[in-house]
Order: structure tokens, then sequence, then C-alpha cells
């Protein structure tokens, strides 16, 4: 009986227990998670007499405590943490610390961020098999085996082809890479592998080692005139780089930087918004996200420790790094979160006994996925990287830093920014900028203002290019100042491949705009930009007026070109000629040799061969002659003769005129051919001016030769300005030259010098701006505004207009050519023409009445008439008998009766001594 009870109470002992067991297993199971978890954290702390706590250890605590205080996330759990310091580079120290943390029984280590101490830690964690998470950027050899590990930073790899992609986007040719240690070359080798593969020169550089001090590497680039720069470095060291590029003058327009920090939000960039540079960064910072852009405010409020004076930095600003550490804390919980069944033991570094849940933990860390201040957070589940990642594209403008675009693995560069009225750069505006412009002087473009008062600044030049940098500024509404090129040069390129003068003020940036009479060339647009011309001209010859010339004894030959002179003996020849045959062939120019004689038969004919002569010679000299024409046909003749005589005497007056009162100019050059076919003549350019550099690189067989003699006589063909080449044309037997329009305004004011020869080439006068610059536009619009609204005409009639020189002393009289008085000689030879067809209808008239006279037929009158006409001797025409009478003494006495009755019939006698024939 007593065994029965004791064996019913062992039982019910048993089954009380087992079910207190199960009891406690069922709230276990149900809860799934301890209350306590711990993470450890080892942070590096900077030596000096006050150690600072690292953004990384704050970010930590501030993470945890949003944890604990939000139980959302781990609801019935406890999150905590244990913190070591350590000294930097101490990897011993490290790896002790971490066993210390192992042996509390942590579920994850983060950090250190150095890369020995890093290493030490992540050696235990593989051995002990406890996840050990980064945020910092860890070089991950392909081969390596750290199981265990996770990081949160981007993967070198794809930020290297983000950074690749804006270089080429930004259409970047050359750029410098400056790296801050050894490591930077392996986070960019995609970029310096391009040169291989994309058209990208890149010159590698490493900043100082134990200095800030980076002045003397930026002078150095400056000096390589190296605008489009790559900064790999902490934010903190690009604060001190940007500071100590302003005070080297590199922080202008020209210059492009991108740092590829993801802290370029954490600089201070307010003394630069105004300056021009063009500076574009990354940001992983998600802070278009309002969760984010609330917790970084509440971080900023929290956080009390300023940064250090004069350091650059925004005080208050989540970096890069306590982010992603923000991220790493809360990666870790939400992994722990779906982790059942998972307990936490002391591990001990002695006993190399791993943690049996940490393989599955790994496994959840990798595959958690979680959206987080620095975005989507995912992991590679083989090497633990941070493959996936987006990238904001941020660029400085004049408000300050704003987002222009987005990279992605995926998508790749996407820039988004809207282009506004000051475009992708603050530099594409002009207004309220403070330019440095270069100009050299040379009349009328660049001159000294002539005033009583001392004159300061640009009130000190006037001139052409003056006035149109005015109107450009009034335009674009810059202020500028005005500087002469210290050596009085355009610029041009010695041997060594340097370039002197302006050109070389805009290479190195001194100046922003050389605005003077600088003529666009190839070799000068491949070092500098030029804006569109304003002015277009051509190389022409400047030379003195040479000394008139002696007239000789038939200088009265000089008014008219000996083809004239040919042209009028032949036309005096043909006119004779042509007279004499038709007065000849004309009957209304013969006449009776004895008209008081009616019974004579013989006519004459005053117009003979020489007599035809005469009569040309009298009328071409104005003289006039006893004969005079009495047909139609020959007064033609002689009237369009009269006039071809008037107005070749005319003419032959007033140009004798004209070169009676001009004295003649026969220069010995009158085109380049002429110049280089001789040696007498020295001959040269404006050394180191676009005129030389003309001659010098020409490939034109004439160009060559005269480049070859002035090359052989550089002391005596070239000169140093124009000026000293105008006084040399002067005073010795020198040709120099120039731009034509320099010339014309020369010319215009110096009676003395002449332009000799046509246009050489076509060039252009143009504003040059240094090489990229983004004024090149807007001056370029300027200019062809000011050139359609006729302004520039204006500018140019106001300096080049009050010549002194009469029109009269700069135009010589030539003598009159065919072209001048071809015009006559078709009236003459039309005239000529006339009277021939009224000849023959003269002769066909008479001899068709003479026929019907005579009783003859047409042809043979025609014939006897014609045989007749060109004998050049008197003829003897037989005229018609009239009809027989025999006269009556009653008759005869009747005609003696009245003749007596005449007055003065006894004086009427023929002196012909010839008696008429009656029959």
């Amino acid at each position: 009986m007593r065994n029965t009870t004791w064996s019913s109470s062992r039982s019910a002992i048993w089954e009380y227990w087992t079910s207190l067991l199960a009891c406690l297993c069922w709230i276990h199971y149900s809860y799934g998670m301890p209350h306590v978890i711990r993470i450890g954290g080892i942070f590096e702390q900077t030596e000096g007499p006050v150690s600072l706590v690292s953004a990384e250890e704050l970010a930590f605590k501030f993470a945890v405590n949003n944890i604990n205080r939000n139980r959302t996330l781990l609801p019935n759990t406890t999150l905590t943490y244990d913190i070591q310091r350590i000294n930097i580079y101490d990897s011993f120290e490290a790896s002790r610390k971490a066993c210390d943390q192992l042996s509390l029984g942590v579920v994850a280590i983060f950090g250190p961020s150095h890369s020995s101490s890093s290493n030490a830690v992540q050696s235990i964690c593989n051995a002990l098999e406890v996840p050990h998470v980064q945020v910092r950027w860890k070089h991950h050899p392909m081969d390596n085996r750290d199981t265990f590990y996770a990081n949160l930073y981007p993967d070198y790899s794809s930020l290297s082809y983000a950074i690749l992609d804006l270089v080429q986007f930004l259409k970047w040719k050359t750029a410098t890479v400056v790296y801050d240690d050894s490591t930077g070359l392996i986070r960019l080798q995609e970029l310096i592998m391009a040169p291989s593969r994309y058209n990208i020169r890149l010159k590698i550089r490493q900043l100082p080692l134990d200095s800030q001090d980076t002045r003397p590497l930026l002078k150095e680039m400056k000096r390589g005139r190296e605008f489009r720069i790559i900064f790999d470095c902490s934010h903190q060291m690009a604060a001190q780089i940007l500071k100590q590029a302003q005070t080297m003058g590199m922080m202008t327009e020209y210059y492009h930087y991108i740092f590829t920090t993801l802290d370029l939000m954490a600089i201070d960039l307010e003394p630069y918004r105004f300056c021009g540079v063009n500076m574009t960064g990354f940001r992983i910072l998600n802070v278009d996200n309002p969760q984010v852009a609330t917790i970084v405010e509440k971080w900023s409020t929290e956080r009390q420790i300023p940064p250090k004076p004069d350091s650059g930095l925004l005080e208050g600003i989540m970096t890069t790094d306590a982010a992603l550490t923000y991220d790493a804390v809360h990666i870790v919980s939400v992994s722990y979160q779906h982790a059942p069944q998972m307990t936490v033991n002391s591990l001990q570094c002695h006993r190399h006994k791993p943690w049996r849940f940490g393989g599955r933990f790994m496994s959840f860390i990798k595959e958690s996925h979680w959206d987080g201040l620095t975005g989507r957070l995912s992991f590679n589940k083989t090497s633990g990287l941070r493959t996936d990642f987006d990238l904001d594209i941020i660029s400085l403008k004049e408000e300050g830093l704003e987002k222009v675009g987005k990279w992605s693995v995926s998508g790749g560069l996407n820039i988004t920014e809207v282009p506004k009225r000051k475009g992708m750069n603050i530099t594409d505006s002009l207004a309220n900028r403070s330019l440095v412009i270069t100009t050299i002087l040379e009349e009328p473009y660049v001159m000294l203002k002539k005033s009583d008062k001392a004159l300061i600044g640009n009130d000190r030049f006037e001139g052409f290019c003056i006035d149109l940098l005015k109107e450009l500024a009034n335009i674009l509404g810059f202020t500028y100042e005005i500087r002469l090129v210290p050596d009085g040069k355009y610029g041009s390129q010695d041997d060594k491949g340097q370039w002197n003068g302006m050109i070389r003020e805009l290479i190195e940036h001194r100046a922003d705009l050389a605005v003077a009479p600088f003529t666009i060339t190839y070799m000068r647009e491949k070092v500098i930009d030029f804006s569109k011309p304003f002015m277009s001209m051509g190389i022409s010859i400047l030379y003195r007026k040479p000394n008139a010339t002696n007239n000789g004894f038939f200088s009265f030959l000089n008014p008219m070109t000996p083809d004239i002179w040919v042209y009028i003996l032949l036309a005096y020849l043909g006119v004779s000629c042509v007279l004499f045959v038709i007065a000849r062939f004309s009957p209304y120019e013969w006449y009776d040799a004895h008209p008081c004689n009616p019974g004579s038969d013989v006519v004459e004919n005053n117009f003979t061969l020489l007599n035809s002569f005469w009569f040309g010679v009298g009328s071409l000299m104005q003289q006039g002659s006893e004969l005079m024409p009495k047909a139609l046909s020959t007064r033609i003749i002689g009237g369009i003769w009269w006039f071809f005589t008037l107005i070749i005497i005319s003419s032959y007056t007033a140009n004798l005129a004209a070169f009676l009162t001009v004295e003649r100019m026969d220069s010995p050059v009158d085109s380049a051919d002429d110049i280089a076919k001789q040696t007498k003549i020295e001959y040269g350019v404006v050394k180191d001016g676009a005129t030389m550099s003309f001659f010098k690189k020409s490939k034109v067989s004439t160009f060559e030769k005269m480049w070859a003699f002035m090359s052989s006589k550089p002391s005596t063909s070239l000169v140093k300005s124009i000026e000293d080449g105008i006084q040399r044309v002067l005073k010795s037997d020198y040709a120099l030259l120039m731009e034509s329009t320099t010339i014309d305004y020369i010319t215009r004011r110096n009676c003395n010098l002449t332009q000799v020869g046509g246009i050489i080439d076509s060039k252009g006068y143009g504003i040059g701006t240094p090489l990229g610059s983004p004024y090149r536009d807007k001056i370029t619009i300027a200019i062809l505004s000011i050139l359609e609204d006729g302004r520039l005409h204006m500018l140019r009639e106001k300096w080049w207009s009050g010549s002194s020189c009469l029109d009269e002393e700069r135009h010589e009289t030539g003598p009159m050519g065919i072209q001048n008085l071809g015009g006559i000689f078709i009236v003459l030879a039309s005239g000529l023409v006339l009277s021939v067809f009224v000849a023959i209808a003269e002769f066909v008239y008479k001899l068709r009445k003479t026929a019907e006279r005579e009783q003859r037929s047409l042809c043979s009158a025609m014939v006897d008439e014609i045989r007749l006409s060109f004998t050049c001797e008197r003829r003897v025409k037989h005229k018609p008998q009239a009809p027989v009478t025999v006269k009556t003494d009653a008759v005869i006495n009747m005609h003696a009766y009245n003749d007596r009755r005449l007055p003065g019939k006894d004086n009427m006698s023929c002196s012909s001594g010839m008696t008429p024939v009656f029959p």
C-alpha cells in the first residue's frame, strides 16, 4: 500500500515538473529571442592630450539608443553594446580587445577601421565564426576567405565605374588623378585602366605623405595647366586642399574638381560658392527620404562635438562613416530578429571553439535587406561586399551643393538636372563677375588716352577695342580690369613649344579675356579659345610712297596708253581712205571745172587721196581745211570724224592736265610676288605676331621664299612692334607686311605711306579666352548682337574716319585705255558703214537718171561710171548733145542787142581760154 502510494506520488511529481518544463519551453519559444543581446564595437582614438571620440562610435551608440527607444525592430529585446577603444595602428591591442568582447558573448563585432587592426580582428572572427562588420573601405583580394565578413562601404570596383562614367559624361580628354595613399590606386583601378580602352590621357600624382601642405603640388599642377583633377582623399584632406587651392588662385571657373570622398557635403563650401569653380562629388546618404532627414537632424542636435577650428568642416553633419555605422547596427538587429532559437555563448580565443550559430547568423546578415540612411542595403552572399547601391551626383552651385544626377550599378549614370537659365555650370553667366582683360597697345584698337590729368585704371585707355569691351560689358553685365601684356607681344610658340605674349597670359589663367586685334589662327586655336571674329582682314604690304618720276621728252603721250595711239592712227588712215573712195564713188562730189564754159565736158573731184588725208589731219588738229564735202555720204563721214576728234582731243586735254598737276608715282613693287623676286628692298613682319606665323607655316612657294629671306636676317627684317615698323618704312627702303585693317588706318593719317598690292589671305580678329572657358559662347553671342544692330560698324567709322590726306592725293591718275575710249571707236565705225550705204544709194540714183537721159542701159552706164570714178586724174565726161538749130541773122542780132543791154556784159568773160564748140 505504501509502495503504491509512493509510486503515485512520484508520478505526480514527475508530471508536475514535466508540465512546468514544458510551460517554460513554450514561454521561451513563444518569445523566440532572449531579452538582452550584446554587440561589440572597437574604435580607434586619436593620439594627443585629449582623445576625441570618433564619429563611428557616436553613431554606434546613437543607433543602439534609437533601437531601444523604438521597439518596432526588437520589441522584446534590449540591445546592449560593449565599446573598446584602441590606439590607431595597434593591431595587438585590437586582437586583445576583440577576445575580451567575445568572452562577454557578442553576436557581432564592429570595427576597427584601420586595415592592420581590422585584419587582426577579422582573423579572430573567422576562427571563432563571429560576424565582423566593417563600414570603411577595405581592400578585398580575389582569393579572400573571410566568410564572416560584411562591409557596408560601397564596393571599390563599382565606385570606380561611377567615377569613370562621370568623366566620360563630362567628355574629359585629359585628367589628373591625385591619390592620398597607395590604396587609392586600387580604388581607382577602373579609371586608371581607362586610357587603354578610352581616349583619355591621365596623369597620376600623389599627395604629400607626412604633411597637409599641398601647395607645392598645386603649384606644379597649375604650372602644368592641369585643370581637370580627381582627388581621392578623405573629406578632412579635401577641405585643406580647397583652402590652399584658393590661395593659389585655382578656385576659378577654369578648374573642375571631382572628389571621390562620399562626405563632400561635410565640407564648408561657403567660401567657394561664388568663385566659379566646378566641383562635383558623390553622396550615398539618402537625404531625399523624409525619414532619413529626420534622423540626420536628430543626430545633428544630439552631437555636441564641434569640429576643429580652421578645419574647413561643417558642424553637426552626419558623415558617411557615421551613417554606415548606424545602418550596420540596424542590419545586424534585423538579422537577429529573423534568427530563431539562437543562443549566445562566451567564446575564448585560446580554446578555438567557434560559435555554433555563427555561420547561420552570418547567412542571415548577408541575406538581409534594409532601407537605411545610405539607401538600399544588400550584400553579396559570397564576398559580403555591398555591390548594389545608388549614389547621388552633387555639384557646387551658387545656392550650395545640389543634386544633379544619380548613379546606380544597374542603370549607370543619369544626369537629372534640368538646365536653368545658367545651364549646367554657374560660370555660364557673366553677371556681376569681375574679369581680367589682357591687351596690347596698337592704334587705333588700344591707345593711351591723352589727358592733362593723371588717369588710373581703365580710364587710361581708349580705342576701338576699348569701346567694344564697354559694349560687351553693358550687354553681359560684367566688370573688368585692363592690364597690358608684360612682354608686349601677341603670342607665338618658340622651338620648345612655349608660348609668350597674351596667349601665355590666357594659358596660365592670369587673364580671362584677350581683347585686342588678336588674329585667329590654327596654332592659337589649339591652346586657347576664340570668339567669333569681330573684324575681317588680310595681310597686305605697307610701303613708302615713291618719289615722282621724271617727265621724259615724250611724256605728252602719257595721258593715253600706246594701244589707243595705235588705234587713233589706224582710225585716221581708215577714215581718209574711206573718204577718198566714197568721194570718188559719189556723183555729187564731182563738179564742173569751168562753170563759165557751158560747153566744157570736164568735171573734177576735190577729194584726191592726198586731199583726203589732209582733210583728216585738219579735223584732228581742230584747224579745219579748205575742202568741204558736198555729198550726203561724205558729209556723214566728215561729221562722224569731227565727233570722234572732238571726244579724243577733249579726253586727251583733260587727262594731260591731270598728268601735269598730279605727279606720277611709280612703285618699284606692286605685289608679294614682286617683293619675293627681288632683294634690294628689305621686308619683314612684326616679331611673334600672327603674320609671322602665317609666313612661317605657309607651304606656298612664294611665301616660303619670303620667310627664308626674313628668317635669314631676323635682326633687320623682324620688328618689335608696328610703331617700329612704320618708322623704319618711312626712314629706309623697307616694306612691312601686316594686317590690311591697320594699314588702312595708317595710310589715312600718314600721306607718305601707301598700301601696295592686294590681300594675301583672309583672316579675322577675335576675342581670346582660355581653353574650355565658359565665357566664349556668351562673348560670341554679344558680338553677333553688336554686329547685327550696326554698332560695330559705327565703332569702326568712329576710329577709322578723320583722314588728313586728300582723296585727290591718294589716287593717282592713270593713262586712258581702250576701256575708257572704246565706245568712240565703235561710233566712228558705225558712221563709216552708214556713209557707205548712203554713197551706194546716191550712186544708183544718179546713174539711173544719166542712163535715161543718155538713153543707155543701166549696166553699161554703171560700168563706165565705176571705171572713171576710180581714176586718180580728171575724167572727161561726154555730155548729151543738144538738138541742132540754125540761127538766122535776125536771131543773132537780137542776141547781140540783148547782150549790150546787160550791165557789165563787157566784163563778163571766162578766163579758161576754152571756146565752146557748136555744131
